[in-house]
């Protein structure tokens, strides 16, 4: 938890200590949550506490994260309304996510991987799409509003639709 604080205070130009960003960031009390839901889901296969759990996280956050999605460490989503991440999701260390991301699956079949797998360091902007099984690379951006449906690669940045 000190870490994830840690992360969200230095990624926050407008937090002013971090006790605020203790008490009022969203996006932090997501990714604290998301790892209780994921405890109950995953670890414990107490799959109706884990979702029940996560669906109070996003009652509470505007923030939606399927608790068998992969959240890795010093993740920091900014702002937050409405990021969903999906369960198949990975998401690598020291993530920068913005509001309105979406990290989608392009299938509705069941027992594959149907979500993104983001590397370390990357940078995705407000709003952005990113759907279906793909990879992006460490250290990459994608442009606010982009919608990226094929692996981008390590350090790439991507706006538009790729």
């Amino acid at each position: 938890m000190r870490e994830d604080l840690s992360a969200a205070f230095d990624r926050d130009p407008s937090a002013t200590s971090k006790l605020e960003m203790l008490l009022a960031s969203p996006g932090l009390h997501a990714v604290w949550w998301h790892r209780i839901s994921s405890f109950f889901y995953v670890k414990l296969s107490w799959k109706l506490i884990g979702r029940l759990s996560s669906q109070w996280g996003r009652f509470w956050t505007g923030i939606e994260i399927h608790p068998s999605a992969k959240i890795g460490r010093r993740v920091f989503i900014d702002h937050g309304m409405g990021v969903v991440i999906g369960a198949t999701a990975i998401v690598g260390d020291d993530v920068l996510m913005y509001h309105g991301v979406t990290l989608g699956g392009k299938t509705l079949e069941r027992g594959v991987k149907r979500h993104p797998t983001i590397g370390n360091n990357v940078v995705l902007g407000a709003h952005c799409i990113v759907l279906g099984d793909i990879t992006v690379g460490d250290g990459a951006q994608i442009g606010a509003q982009a919608i990226v449906t094929k692996d981008v690669k390590p350090g790439a940045t991507v706006v538009g639709k790729f």
